[in-house]
């Protein structure tokens, strides 16, 4: 089966969905028509230039341009983090925990598919490295962005009882750790749901593009299935270090809770 390439017109028609969905938005007084908009539009510029990008980068397998971009993903990542939580931490600690995590999890299990499963030479060509680099670190990053938020929400609403934990003679991790449980579990709901749901409801991202390429189902079908167990992986390894990390963080050396170090609201 050829590659059936797409024209201008083509993203042209399908783009006209999004419009219809920003025309709803106002008709219904939804509020969310301009969001929409902008999201389209920096989905496109961001897509396309990374097309170019990775069309020189392929050609050339350069180290230090590999880097470089593999950086930027993970500080891109690491500032959505950030974004998505309702009481931030204050200073590096409000960037460096989701980015530190992010980190661990996504590379290190990037690394292993790279050279121990996939068994790439050298394991750091682009076309590999990459695509799963990015795909680790769009889903870790739901994960601990939903992790951190739930930990902070909760510790936020549950300052009494955990500083009458405190008094009652309990150590920082026991004050905390039924928080910090529901929190993790949080974490893990968008991957276990989409785990259970794989080709039942839906054929995931990575399945249907490699059958719409023209890969034999049954393939596409195991590199789905490698993806979404690294993809498992590392949201739990992302989850867990965010989440140590962030409730170490709301204590003191000397066992104290200081919610001083997060910010009150930052959204609604």
């Amino acid at each position: 089966m050829s590659l059936i390439y797409l024209s201008a017109w083509d993203l042209t028609l399908a783009a006209g969905l999004v419009l219809l969905l920003a025309g709803l938005s106002w008709r219904l007084d939804l509020g969310v028509e301009r969001r929409v908009l902008i999201a389209a539009l920096r989905s496109t510029v961001q897509l396309m230039l990374i097309g170019l990008v990775l069309k020189q980068l392929f050609a050339q397998t350069h180290l230090a341009l590999i880097g470089l971009i593999a950086f930027v993903m993970l500080s891109a990542a690491g500032w959505e983090v950030l974004g998505r939580q309702k009481h931030r931490y204050r200073g590096f600690w409000g960037y460096g925990i989701g980015a530190l995590s992010l980190f661990i999890s996504s590379f290190s299990v990037t690394l292993l598919a790279l050279v121990v499963i996939i068994g790439v030479k050298p394991w750091y060509q682009p076309q590999y490295l990459i695509p799963l680099l990015g795909m680790m670190l769009g889903n870790t990053m739901s994960g601990v962005a939903i992790a951190l938020d739930q930990l902070t929400r909760q510790a936020w609403d549950a300052r009494g009882r955990i500083e009458a934990r405190l008094l009652l003679g309990g150590t920082w991790d026991e004050a905390i750790t039924d928080i910090r449980r529901d929190a993790l579990r949080s974490g893990l709901i968008p991957i276990v749901n989409a785990m259970a749901a794989a080709g039942l409801v839906s054929l995931p991202g990575m399945m249907t593009g490699q059958i719409l390429a023209g890969s034999p189902p049954l393939e596409a079908a195991k590199y789905q299935l490698l993806i979404m167990f690294l993809v498992s992986g590392a949201t739990g390894l992302g989850a867990v270090a965010a989440v140590w990390m962030g409730s170490r963080h709301l204590f003191d050396e000397r066992q104290r809770l200081r919610l001083d170090r997060l910010m009150a609201a930052v959204r609604g």
